[in-house]
């Protein structure tokens, strides 16, 4: 294009300045060729006319478009040069405040001189993982990218931080480094990066001082490598320093500074360890105090004192070490004190030997005083034939006296570093490493010295590298892109190089006159003018002879020659060095002792990486080993070493620039800042990028931009790259300015401002056809409006008059109407009235009429009603009358009969013999009462007995403390302690006293009750005695009123009789045998009652009360007798009490045993007894001898067993009543214990229980005999009568005959089993003599015991009454302890033995139940046969519990297949959380069975295997999902099945059924709980690991509305990137279906609600951190379009909670700050109103952010207007009220607190199956 395209009127250029550098104005006229000027308009609105050269033909810079202006990147700008790179960085620096800036590889960084929130922890967690060209500048970005590219390309990487002192260089490597060590963190616990950190202060101390231009500027370079293992954590690190400034030790300019760590060590000399230093403050001290101010504003020396102490510490710095080295740096401070005094001749001099600075410095760092003194101020000459000393003069001893300073420190500084690498170095293998380079920038002052020549050839170095990798990177991206390379012409700084470095430059002339004898300055800067007199790069000042020019890359700089020799002898005399060699301090001497082969300041340390470099130059040849090593040289070896290890690395670069030099904040200085811009490099990256093609556009992003451009018909195409080809062709004509690559289109320099340029008019044009319509539409409405106004005035006007006229004609109507109805209305009322009267009148006649026929009928009525009444009154009189005659009658004739029938009965009353029968039976009863009523008598006598010897005991025990306790008054009366105890303990027997009376009354009651109730039981007898009489009286009459004919068939019936009393007989039989076997039994368990009573004090569980348990109720049948024995015992648990009975019911148990036992046994007997029987009825044969024979054999059958009956139990009562002795003597001789009485009284009960049980059973075996003696004689009487019916009565069993071998054999049975028992009654006898023996011998050790007590207690009584009271108390505080604790265990193990008893009482009453059901379906009409059957219950199928049992080895299979082993999908089918159910179902088992250890090992396991499942997938989403579902069932069954009724309210009955019994898990639930907080942690951390990724191009650049967004020009840096973006780009579709993914995959696996709703909620709202920290680091998606896209975006979010019905989980509230950033970026940004808009709307946002993204809002179009400074200073001052957080980002790492409500399921556990594909085989439902 033509220079008449581009100058045209609008147009605006940069002219120059010479205040502001550069200055921008606007073309008011055309620009036609051949004009001398060009006619422009400044800002002012001032007129200006700008010279045009036509030779020259240069015109001046145009200005680049305002939507390029404010750009990230300054390769992005189409016009590219000086003025616009200045203007760009202003913009960004005082508007957007925005301090970083790319230009291509290179980063921009201004000095804010404020601190800023932009290096927190989150903004390096922001920064690590986007690629670097994604957010906005930052020096973490480019840390960033040096680490991915070291991990991508495994290479090793270097960033150069360069610039000026005060630039920032030291602050912005700080941060980087700071960076490596979060990202990179160490692997182990080494905490390197701490030590890396570390290293900082102390560098900054012994290297940093204040200058003119900076408080902190470090006076030395330093190179550090990070080292990376091949995981890319941070394994160690080493430093190179370089040119430390040594003259700074002894002198400072004006207003400046010493290094830090002298002023640090003054402040801090008041400090006890530094006594010995003799420091004071620094203004007392020379080399302290020469730039004047010794301080530093808003600096504590003491304080960073004490951060350089932690610093060495923490580096491993002995603390010895440490104080060595602040002693150095004191003697440093004391020689530059000393008071050197000249002689008269100036030719010598000496120093005073009682110079106490002196004295100082050689104590300190213990050397000689004398020779220090001494050579000081002399020298030695050493020539071929002697040695000589000189005496030196004035200025030669201060030089020498500051030499030896300068070498002093830099040898510390050197001792320094080299620990710091030490403590830095590692063993491990360093895989790669980053180095960052913190060197001094390109230096320019008034008097510039060796220093300044020393720093700006490293910069010469360190240009040419940089210039060479630009080059090098914009060839590689040509050729990538397949465009035609042409050669760039760009400035090439070698013959600076070499005017310096090569041979016979300027450092080879400067070591050559260092050689010679009496060289001077002022002979090499002659040798320089001849030498280089001819270079290019070499001028000879005008009005100078010792100062010389070097043209360097960045400016012209003249050197002062004066001081070159000396500084770069660096001269040191070997006298004085000597002297600190043999100081007494190890480390002062090991400073100084020199090195072979080392290389100062550049030292490689040990295990540092071996860069293999070639070098592209020949290496220069090393000086002579004789000759020491000037500094020059040793800056140009370490130089080159940086530069091979810079050239083997990817080098990224920092530029540090400083606004200005009053180190204000914000505030930019055009000249100072373009001179940096040009000493740095970053004008020749410009114009290195504006001579090639600076501007590149991908293809897809060229259409967007301008596809306004295009025609419909090239749009219709679908190649995208031959449409932009097109387009291209058509709009510029010129093929040079452009160029097409395989990706991306490449534009000449200022290209794309024509192309905005051509846009700018398109929208321009189509914006006024738009307006042009719009005015149109706007004055058509208003005509339409206007002309329908007009026809709705006259529509209503017109109907108004209808209306009125229509109102008139119906008022009139209606008049008419209403004088009708009024008329109508008056007429018909005086019709009613007369109406009205007519009916009345008919109505009281008729009704007159009807009243008089109503009472003639009632009085004929109440005449029938009256004759029927008499009429029956008669017929009554009549009939009672005859009815008395028949009465009277009747009476007489009974009582005639009655009379007759009195004296028949009384005559066979005389001669009946079963009177005798009734009355025996009677009188035993009677006697049996009474018996009882004596025994109640004398117990009730002994208790009384027992009572008042208790009373007595009592009384005389007080009487004995009341006596004690007046001696005791009276020997110590002033003792009111003593009293008090003694009152208390007289209170405390009264109060024992008044319980024994209260037991008394208890006792007393009792006695009464049992009086009473044996009084109505014998009154009860007597009137049963009464019935039974009158009974007798009857059967009597009845007998007289038989006849003789009717004697055979009462015989038969008395057989009949006879027979059931001997079944009786039997069944009273076998209850006797039952009741042997449970005495027996009972014996037993009092024998193990008394073993446990001698162990132990108090009860304690037995573990046969288990198995017991177990074995009764897996019983399969009951029988009556065992009903009986469950109701006694019942019945004697409610008399005694729960403690007592508790002893009773193991009794019962184990007599229950016992008793079932013996009832097989009999069972098999019977069935034999019913076998013989079956086979006696086919065989039975009719004969009266044999009858005869069976009827003797009976009855000498029933005698016998009569006798063995008799003989047993009179063996048993011998053997109960001895037992009832030893116990009771033994009860006796241990009444001490309360306890132990009270269980022998109730034993001493149960055996008179039992001894009067055994009495009544002994009645009635005498009754039983009896009446067999009497039904043997009746027997006898009848034969004689009736022969034929005997047969009917000789047998019980009359249906059935007995063989004489049945019997015998039957009887013989029944010996052997009489046999037996009385062997095991033997036995038993046997043993529990042993054990009488044990308990015996176990009275004798009681009694020892008694007797050594009563030694203590004489003992005691010897001591003073004080002590005996306080012994006493002691000795019964213990004994009460002890004894409360035995009660406190005897309690815990009674309540737990309450719980098991009342569960199987429970279980008893059942069984009794269904027995007394299964009794009553017994049909009634039953054989004989089948009524002496024994019934048995038969027992049910159990249901399934909801337990599982499993044995103690099998619980690792069992956590193996349900925990470790187990996937999700093997159990997706079944019921959710079924391994929690099946775990919980296996713990009430364990707890059913009231084992601790197996539930303590089964929780145990579970948790542990949880954890080690989780550990092995810790990336599984499905997995953790899982096991944090099944873990939060298992809490919550643990809740529901607790017991706890806040946890039981949703319980069904058959839930509580499956509540546990015996534990109390509250502790279990807390770690369950803890453990499913890591859980949902771990869930939190996989999910967010997963969308991470996703958000930012999800959210932020997904495009869900097309055609919205417009694509900007972008940089080097974002075209670098693109291609990345493309493949790990995500849309919002793909996050929403991994959204479904999680939601699928927790519901599926069983998760609660409010647990999936705080999932989400959390993951909510790390997408709304993430996408908004990212929008407030990133410029380019700060747009009204981004806005549009985001809230378009944020809305299909939220449609998709409603979709979940998460809505109420607060997830959307989490998305609030991200919309209302939308809408900020959406809204209006130009009025107050607009302002007052943004601060009530964005109520979710910080001052900050609002802030943030108002300064980050950049239009896109040239319509659109960016936000003024003013509107944004308008919003911080209406939001200064807010107390907001300082911090900029939000904490997208920050966890909401979880919450798990409880849950309870409705599932019960016997409804759960298990699946076969678990392999849980060996788990048994119970």
């Amino acid at each position: 294009m033509s220079a008449t395209e581009l100058y045209t009127k609008h147009t605006r250029v940069w002219i120059p300045d010479p205040d502001e550098v550069w200055r921008s104005a606007e073309i008011i006229k055309d620009y036609k060729e051949g004009d001398k000027s060009l006619q422009l308009k400044l800002e002012d609105e001032t007129l200006y006319e700008y010279p045009i050269d036509l030779q020259g033909s240069e015109l001046p810079f145009l200005r680049n478009p305002d939507i390029l202006v404010g750009q990230n990147d300054l390769t992005a700008l189409s016009h590219l040069h000086e003025p616009a790179v200045l203007h760009n960085l202003k913009v960004r620096f005082l508007e957007s405040n925005h301090i970083y800036t790319y230009c291509g590889i290179v980063l921009v960084a201004i000095n804010p001189y404020e601190q800023l929130p932009i290096y927190e922890q989150d903004v390096i967690y922001a920064y690590s993982g986007p690629n670097m060209g994604d957010m906005d500048p930052h020096i973490f970005a480019v840390a960033e990218e040096a680490y991915k590219q070291m991990a991508r390309e495994e290479k090793n990487q270097s960033i150069i931080v360069s610039g000026e002192s005060g630039a920032g260089k030291t602050v912005s490597a700080k941060y980087a480094m700071r960076f490596f060590t979060t990202v990179g963190g160490s692997a182990g616990e080494t905490n390197i990066e701490a030590k890396v950190l570390a290293s900082s202060p102390i560098m900054e101390a012994i290297g940093n001082a204040k200058t003119t231009r900076n408080d902190n500027s470090s006076r030395f370079g330093k190179y550090i490598q990070i080292g990376f293992d091949k995981r890319y954590h941070i394994i160690g690190a080493n430093m190179r320093t370089y040119l430390l400034e040594k003259s700074r030790v002894v002198f400072q300019a004006e207003d400046e500074r010493n290094y830090h760590i002298f002023y640090q060590l003054c402040a801090s000399s008041s400090l006890p360890e530094f006594k010995d230093l003799g420091l004071t403050c620094a203004e007392d001290f020379f080399y302290t105090s020469q730039g004047g101010d010794t301080s530093i504003d808003g600096v504590d020396d003491a304080d960073d004192f004490e951060k350089t102490r932690h610093a060495f510490t923490l580096l491993g710095v002995k603390e010895s070490h440490q104080m060595t080295i602040f002693r150095i740096i004191a003697a440093i401070l004391h020689l530059g004190n000393l008071e050197i005094q000249g002689e008269w001749d100036r030719e010598a001099c000496s120093v005073s030997s009682e110079d106490e600075h002196l004295s100082s410095f050689c104590s300190l760092l213990g050397v000689e005083h004398s020779q220090m003194q001494h050579w000081l101020c002399h020298r030695k000459l050493v020539t071929t034939a002697e040695t000589y000393v000189k005496s030196m003069s004035l200025h030669q001893v201060v030089n020498a006296r500051n030499a030896l300073a300068k070498h002093i420190y830099a040898q510390l500084f050197n001792w320094i570093v080299q620990h710091i690498n030490k403590a830095l170095h590692t063993t491990v293998k360093q895989h790669s490493f980053i180095g960052v380079l913190d060197i001094y920038g390109f230096e320019t002052f008034e008097v510039n010295s060796f220093e300044q020549f020393c720093i700006n050839y490293a910069n010469e170095k360190l240009q040419q590298q940089f210039n060479s990798h630009v080059f090098k990177l914009e060839q590689e991206e040509y050729m990538k892109e397949g465009i035609p390379w042409t050669l760039i012409d760009f400035y090439d700084n070698q013959p600076c190089i070499d005017l310096i470095e090569a041979k016979l430059g300027i450092l080879d002339l400067l070591d050559e006159e260092c050689k010679v004898p009496k060289g001077t300055d002022q002979n090499w800067a002659q040798k320089l003018y001849d030498r280089h007199g001819a270079s290019q790069h070499f001028q000879k000042p005008r009005m100078s002879n010792t100062s010389f020019i070097v043209l360097h890359f960045a400016d012209k700089v003249e050197y002062q020659s004066e001081g070159f020799l000396e500084k770069n002898r660096d001269t040191v005399y070997e006298e004085q060095i000597n002297i600190l060699k043999a100081s007494k301090y190890q480390m002062v001497a090991d400073l100084f002792q020199e090195e072979k082969d080392a290389v100062p300041a550049a030292a490689v340390q040990k295990g540092a990486p071996r860069i293999r470099v070639r070098s592209a130059r020949p290496a220069f040849k090393a000086a002579n080993k004789e000759h020491r090593k000037t500094v020059g040289h040793q800056f140009r070896s370490s130089l080159h070493l940086l530069m091979e290890t810079l050239n083997a690395t990817t080098p990224h670069y920092v530029r540090c620039i400083k606004p200005n030099d009053e180190k204000l904040p914000f505030k930019f200085d055009s000249k100072r800042a373009v001179q940096q811009l040009r000493a740095c490099g970053v004008l020749e990256t410009i114009r290195i990028s504006a001579a090639g093609f600076p501007s590149r556009w991908s293809y897809p992003d060229f259409l967007n931009r301008y596809r306004v451009l295009m025609d419909k018909r090239d749009l219709s195409k679908n190649d995208k790259k031959q449409i932009c080809q097109t387009l291209l062709k058509n709009l510029i004509k010129d093929p040079d300015k452009f160029q097409f690559g395989r990706t991306k289109i490449f534009f000449r320099a200022g290209q794309v401002a024509y192309l905005e340029k051509l846009r700018a008019d398109k929208f321009r044009a189509a914006t006024i056809t738009i307006q042009k319509t719009v005015r149109g539409w706007l004055q058509r409405a208003r005509y339409r409006r206007l002309r329908q106004a007009t026809l709705t005035l006259q529509r209503h006007v017109r109907g108004h008059l209808a209306r009125r006229l229509f109102e008139h004609l119906r008022r009139t109507r209606a008049a008419v109407v209403l004088q009708r109805q009024y008329r109508m209305l008056r007429m018909r009322r005086a019709f009613l009235r007369v109406r009205s009267a007519a009916l009345t009148i008919q109505a009281f006649a008729r009704g007159m009429f009807v009243r008089r026929i109503y009472h003639q009928v009632l009085r004929e009525h109440k005449a029938t009603v009256l004759q029927r009444y008499v009429r029956g009154w008669l017929a009554r009189a009549r009939f009672r009358r005859a009815r008395a005659a028949a009465v009277v009658l009747q009476c007489h004739w009974r009582r005639l009969r009655a009379r007759r029938q009195l004296q028949a009965l009384r005559i066979e009353a005389r001669s009946v013999q079963h009177l005798k029968k009734l009355n025996i039976g009677m009188e035993n009863k009677v006697v049996q009462l009474q018996r009882k009523v004596d025994e109640q008598n004398k117990e009730n006598k002994l208790l009384n007995e027992q009572l008042s010897m208790l009373t007595a005991a009592h009384s005389s025990e007080v009487e004995r403390l009341k006596k004690e306790l007046q001696q005791h008054q009276q020997t110590q009366r002033g003792d009111g302690n003593q009293l008090l105890s003694l009152q208390e303990e007289m209170e405390r027997l009264r109060m024992e006293l008044e319980r024994a009376r209260g037991e008394r009354e208890v006792i007393e009651d009792s006695h009464g009750k049992e009086r009473d109730l044996l009084r109505k039981r014998i009154s009860d007898l007597e009137e049963e005695n009464a019935l039974l009489k009158q009974e007798k009286e009857e059967l009597n009459s009845r007998i007289l009123c038989q006849s003789e004919d009717e004697f055979a068939r009462n015989t038969v019936e008395e057989n009949i009789q006879m027979k059931k009393d001997l079944e009786e007989e039997r069944s009273r039989y076998q209850n006797l045998v039952k009741e042997y076997a449970s005495l027996e039994q009972r014996y037993d368990n009092l024998r193990d009652e008394m073993t446990v009573i001698k162990q132990t004090p108090g009860h304690r569980r037995n573990s046969s009360n288990q198995s017991s348990l177990e074995s009764d109720s897996n019983n399969p049948s009951i029988c009556t007798s065992e009903i009986g024995d469950t109701e006694d015992v019942i019945q004697q648990v409610e008399e005694i009490g729960m403690e007592k009975a508790a002893m009773d019911m193991t009794l019962f148990l184990k007599l229950q045993k016992r008793v079932r036992e013996l009832e097989l046994e009999r069972k098999k007997l019977q069935a034999q007894l019913e076998k013989k029987e079956q086979e006696s009825k086919k065989s039975q044969v009719i004969e009266t001898k044999t009858e005869v024979t069976s009827e003797q054999e009976d009855f000498a059958y029933n005698s016998l067993k009569r006798q063995e009956l008799e003989s047993e139990n009179k063996k048993l009562k011998n053997d109960l009543n001895e037992l009832r002795k030893a116990i009771a003597d033994h009860a006796t001789q241990n009444n001490s214990s309360n306890d132990v009485q009270d269980s022998y009284n109730l034993l001493l009960n149960q055996l008179k229980s039992a001894n009067e049980e055994l009495e009544v059973r002994k009645e009635e075996v005498l009754i039983l005999r009896s009446q067999i003696m009497k039904a043997a004689q009746q027997k006898e009487t009848g034969k004689n009568t009736v022969k034929e019916r005997e047969s009917n009565a000789s047998w019980p069993n009359s249906d059935r005959h007995v063989d004489q071998e049945d019997a015998i054999e039957a009887y013989q049975g029944m010996c052997e089993t009489n046999r037996l028992l009385e062997a095991q009654l033997q036995d038993q006898r046997r043993e529990h003599e042993e054990e009488m023996e044990a308990m015996r011998n176990q009275l004798d050790l009681m009694q020892e015991e008694l007797e050594n007590q009563q030694q203590a207690f004489l003992q005691t009584l010897q001591l003073s009454p004080e002590v005996q009271v306080e012994l006493g108390l002691q000795q019964e505080i213990t004994r009460l302890t002890n004894e409360n604790l035995d009660l406190k265990e005897l309690l815990e193990k009674l309540e737990k033995n309450e719980k098991k008893l009342k569960k199987q009482l429970k279980i008893y009453m059942k069984k009794v139940q269904e027995f007394e059901a299964s009794q009553t379906m017994v049909p009634v009409e039953r054989s004989p046969r089948e009524r002496n059957m024994q019934v048995a219950v038969q027992r049910k199928e159990k249901d399934f519990q909801g337990m599982l049992e499993y044995y103690k080895e099998d619980e690792p299979l069992l956590i193996r297949n349900l925990i470790t082993d187990l996937k999700p999908q093997a159990v997706s089918a079944t019921v959710p959380c079924l391994p929690a159910y099946i775990l919980y179902m296996c713990i009430r088992h364990a707890d059913y069975i009231n084992d601790d250890q197996k539930v303590h090992s089964l929780l145990t396991s579970t948790i542990n295997g949880v954890k080690k499942v989780l550990k092995k997938h810790q990336d599984d989403f499905e997995m953790t999902s899982f096991w944090l579902a099944n873990t939060c069932r298992l809490l919550h069954c643990l809740k529901q099945y607790s017991g706890e009724e806040v946890f039981m309210t949703q319980n069904t009955a058959k839930q509580n059924e499956h509540c546990l019994k015996n534990f109390d898990l509250t502790e279990y639930r807390q770690v369950l709980g803890q453990l499913s907080i890591q859980i949902y942690q771990q869930l939190i951390n996989i999910a967010e690991g997963i969308l991470q990724p996703m958000i930012v191009s999800a959210v932020l650049e997904n495009e869900g509305i097309q055609g919205l967004s417009s694509v900007k020009p972008m940089g080097y840096r974002r075209s670098a990137s693109s291609a990345a973006e493309v493949d790990c780009s995500y849309s919002l579709d793909e996050m929403i279906r991994q959204l479904n993914t999680f939601h699928s995959t927790v519901c599926d696996q069983g998760l609660d609600p409010e647990i999936i709703q705080q999932v989400f909620r959390q993951l909510f709202y790390m997408i709304n951190a993430i996408a908004l920290n990212n929008l407030l680091l990133r410029k380019d998606v700060c747009s009204w379009s981004t806005g549009m896209q985001l809230r378009f975006n944020i809305s299909q979010l939220e449609e998709w909670l409603r979709g979940k019905n998460l809505q109420q989980s607060g997830a959307a509230q989490t998305l609030e700050p991200l919309i209302q950033a939308a809408q900020l970026l959406q809204l209006k940004k130009k009025t107050s109103e607009d302002a007052e808009a943004i601060c009530s709307l964005c109520t979710s946002l910080t001052t900050q952010q609002i802030v943030k993204i108002l300064t980050l809002y950049t239009p896109v179009n040239e319509f659109e207007e960016r936000v003024t400074v003013a509107f944004i200073r308008n919003i911080q001052k209406q939001l200064q009220e807010r107390n907001d957080p300082p911090q900029l980002l939000i904490d997208f790492k920050h966890m909401f607190p979880v919450l798990f409500p409880f849950n309870p399921s409705a599932i019960t556990m016997d409804s759960i199956h298990l699946p076969a594909s678990l392999n849980l085989d060996f788990l048994n439902k119970v």
